[in-house]
């Protein structure tokens, strides 16, 4: 067999490889003849041609061309003729002049020749087409050609790319037959016919002890083949084999079976009683005529216990669903509905999920109360009678089944028109249900933590089934993780409230008044409390601070931590102090917190006392006066401040940069800006601008593009500010705070030069009283005198020059005084006989507030007093 498939294959490549000589060579010569049909007319038409052929010397005009074009088209000869054939170029010189050989007067004619014939280079494919003048009449002939002897050479060049495909072709056979052989020795195990007949045999005596049944029919509906197996499971006699299986006894679905040409896999079957997984082929292709051959395998007990398993796999897929549906979010109603969105369809037909009036609101429930309110609803067909969420309802505390509930324990009800425990005294509500095809029902409790926070109701209408054990079970498990989840949530939204509560306590529930500054506000709170703030603190002067801080970390800790900054700002801002040193303060009282809470801090960042450190927070504290219009500056690690000038240019000035507070301990440097009056200072957080899905460059690109044509009234561009960068639900608390500087008029300012001489104590009252009289306040004349008496005393008692007088009428009276002194002023409780020592006292009791702040020339002692009442006309 190997010998004879390999002379065939040799006898088919030898007939293939002539073939193909042939067709090359065919295909040769006809391109040979259409390219000699192209040179020709090409050079007939070629401009110059025809006048070449009516001029004195044809030859000597067409012979070079001739041959260029031979040379350049791979033919063989072109040849220009005269109407009587005499050529006039040639490939041999010696030939010019002669008649040409072959045909050519139909060209005389004007048509084109085309024929095979012999030269005088020998046998060729050649074409005559006509040269005709500019009339059209033919003047001339050209004959281009290629002869055979190119032609076969071409094909001959072919013959070693088809030997060589040839001889693949024999390699790969050759290789094909002998990987066959070789397989076949391997399969048969270079078995004999002994041997394989055997080997037949043993299959044969396996085929009937197997414990499957296997049936082969034939292409005339009869029985070839049964095994013992086939035999018992479909009840066939012992001679069945031979026979037509329409007379074995068999019903129809297994006699169509049996002879069907369609294949069947895992098909269940019931025949005799039995359920039977069936596998049928067909021994050859559809449409032919063939044998069947059917394997059969009892499959009764394994189908119910595939059933059990089924349906307990059921039970875990939904479990596994539970674990991961509910509870997604710390929201007490939103984990009810995932509930009923886990347990509806594939376990109950409706869900009701009752929650205790106190687990809403975040509180504890002592077990006792018996009054709920319906969270959610899930299931059921548009019209159905359930409640919605919010309706309410009461149990009687003493049903044996309420009591259950309350004790922990899910009841089943699988016959709902026998029993009233469940209506909850509500009869017309439950005759409802009824009508609507409600008949069962499992009420779980929503235990956690030893307290009932509610039930679960789940009910079957359109199922007719009722409720088994595994279903108690189930509705158990599924009551207890959503149990948890309320209850994670309750404690959830607890603590949120009190740190929410405490966070609004902690912060400005309002703005001061002060004419320094227009300001206005937002801020907006994350689900998670955090730590910002902002303050608006009035200054001596007619100054006011502007402050925003922001700290590390959410909850309680970051609650209470900004608390205890906010505070110390205010403290240290009643010291007058200029940006730096408040930032130095601060940084001092962070640095010292990290110290104290070194080696008692928990795993959590807390102390002992679940206080914590500072470190980290940030803070940017500026001071603006409306006398002089310059802001003071500082920051300790927070994001620069916005300027948006009156023009409506949008500024972020560059601060000298520091870390956070706590951090590095180096001294601040503040940096001081003239804004003009009508300027919007933008203090903000970084949750305004950060966020996961953006950079910070990207974020103050957008503030910004905000504030750019931003309304100059600082509530509304505060919305603007919001309306654009923040997103429906923040992931960061966001503070913003708006301040758009005014100026106090220069005849709201009144300021001279004090001599150092006592004599300038009455000088100096004198100035006043003109001062106050021509701003029309004349009632406080005499107790302005006195204060300012008693601080040019002070300074020239216990102060240096220079000294200087400002008196600013704004919301109230400001008289201030400075030198050059830096001693601190205090009062002191003088003796009865002492002549001085009541000056400051003096003061502090005719003015409203007094104080002194620090300068770089020295210090100012201020007063302050109220302007006089003036009923409006």
């Amino acid at each position: 067999m190997f010998i004879l498939l390999i002379g065939l294959v040799l006898l088919l490549v030898a007939a293939s490889v002539l073939i193909l000589y042939l067709h090359v060579r065919h295909g040769a010569k006809d391109g040979a003849a259409t390219r000699s049909l192209v040179t020709a007319q090409t050079f007939a038409n070629a401009p110059g041609t025809a006048e070449a052929i009516r001029s004195s010397d044809p030859t000597a005009e067409l012979q070079p061309r001739a041959e260029e074009v031979r040379e350049r088209t791979h033919t063989d000869f072109v040849v220009v003729l005269n109407r009587e054939g005499i050529r006039f170029t040639h490939p041999d010189p010696d030939r010019i002049g002669e008649r040409f050989i072959g045909t050519f007067e139909p060209a005389r004619e004007g048509k084109v020749v085309r024929e095979t014939t012999e030269g005088t280079l020998g046998p060729s494919v050649r074409s005559v087409v006509p040269v005709r003048d500019e009339d059209g009449e033919v003047i001339g002939m050209v004959a281009a050609g290629v002869t055979l002897e190119r032609i076969d050479l071409a094909a001959i060049n072919e013959l070693p790319l088809l030997l060589g495909a040839g001889a693949a072709v024999v390699v790969l056979a050759t290789g094909a037959a002998g990987l066959v052989s070789r397989r076949l020795l391997r399969q048969t195990r270079g078995m004999g016919p002994a041997e394989i007949t055997r080997m037949y045999e043993q299959h044969d005596a396996v085929l009937h002890a197997v414990r499957e049944g296997m049936v082969i029919v034939d292409d005339r509906r009869r029985l070839l083949l049964m095994n013992e197996e086939a035999k018992r499971l479909l009840g066939l006699p012992d001679d069945a084999t031979g026979r037509d299986i329409d007379d074995l006894g068999l019903d129809r679905a297994t006699v169509a079976l049996l002879s069907s040409e369609d294949a069947v896999t895992d098909e269940v079957h019931m025949a005799g009683g039995r359920l039977l997984t069936v596998n049928h082929r067909l021994t050859v292709p559809p449409g032919r005529p063939g044998s069947t051959v059917t394997t059969l395998r009892d499959t009764t007990e394994l189908r119910a216990a595939s059933g059990r398993a089924e349906a307990a796999q059921k039970r875990l897929e939904l479990l596994y669903a539970a674990g991961i549906a509910i509870g997604t979010t710390l929201d007490v109603i939103r984990t009810a509905e995932e509930l009923t969105e886990v347990a509806v369809p594939e376990f109950a037909d409706y869900v009701t999920v009752d929650l205790v009036e106190p687990v809403f609101r975040g509180g504890d429930s002592n077990g006792a109360e018996n009054r709920m309110r319906r969270a959610a609803t899930g299931g059921g067909t548009p019209g159905h009678p359930v409640r919605g969420p919010h309706t309410t309802l009461r149990l009687n505390a003493d049903i044996p089944q309420v009591r259950a509930l309350a004790a922990g324990r899910a009841v089943v009800e699988n016959d709902l028109h026998g029993t009233d425990w469940w209506q909850a005294g509500d009869e017309e509500y439950a005759a409802s249900l009824m009508r609507h095809g409600f008949h069962a029902t499992i009420c779980a409790p929503l235990h956690a933590r030893g307290v009932v926070l509610g039930v679960a109701g789940f009910w079957r209408a359109e199922r007719q089934e009722p409720f088994d054990g595994e279903d108690l079970s189930l509705a158990e498990e599924l009551a207890a993780r959503t149990a948890v989840c309320v209850d994670n949530a309750r404690r959830y939204a607890r603590e949120h409230e009190m740190a929410a509560t405490l966070q609004r306590s902690l912060l400005p529930r309002g703005l001061p008044e002060q004419n320094a500054v227009e300001t206005a506000y937002r801020y907006r709170p994350a689900e998670a409390v955090g730590g910002d703030f902002f303050d608006v603190i009035p200054l001596s002067g007619a100054r006011v601070a502007l402050v925003v801080g922001d700290v590390v970390g959410h909850g309680l800790h970051a609650a209470a931590t900004m608390g205890r900054l906010r505070t110390a700002v205010h403290n240290f801002a009643a010291l007058d102090l200029p940006p730096d040193e408040l930032l130095g303060r601060l940084d001092e009282l962070a640095d010292r917190d990290d110290r104290d809470s070194d080696g008692r801090e928990g795993q959590d960042g807390l102390d002992a006392d679940g206080t914590g450190a500072v470190t980290g927070a940030t803070c940017l504290y500026a001071i603006y006066d409306p006398v002089e219009r310059l802001c003071t500056l500082a920051t300790a690690g927070h994001l620069p401040p916005v300027l948006v000038h009156p023009d409506g240019t949008v500024e972020f000035p560059e601060l000298t940069a520091h870390p956070p507070l706590g951090v590095a301990g180096m001294p601040f440097e503040p940096t001081e800006l003239r804004l003009a009056e009508g300027t919007r200072i933008v203090l903000y957080t970084d949750g305004l601008i950060e966020a996961r899905d953006r950079d910070i460059d990207v974020g103050l690109g957008l503030l910004r593009d905000a504030l750019t044509g931003a309304p100059d009234d600082p509530d509304a561009a505060c919305d603007r500010v919001l309306e654009a960068l923040l997103p429906e639900r923040p992931t960061d608390d966001v503070a913003v705070l708006i301040a758009r500087t005014k100026a106090l008029a220069p005849q709201q300012v009144a300021s001279w030069d004090v001599p150092f001489t006592p004599s300038a104590v009455a000088e100096g009252r004198a100035a006043a009283g003109r001062q106050l009289a021509a701003w029309g306040l004349t009632e406080i004349v005499f107790i302005t005198e006195l204060i300012l008496s008693e601080m040019i005393t002070n300074a020239l008692v216990h102060g240096s020059g220079p000294i200087r007088v400002r008196l600013l009428r704004d919301r109230t009276l400001i008289c201030e005084v400075s030198d050059g002194s830096s001693t601190s002023p205090h009062p002191r409780n003088a003796a009865a006989t002492d002549e001085g020592g009541r000056g400051l006292f003096l003061v502090a009791q005719y003015a409203d507030r007094w104080g002194t702040r620090y300068t770089a020339e020295g210090k100012v002692i201020w007063a302050e007093q109220r302007l006089p009442h003036r009923p409006r006309r």
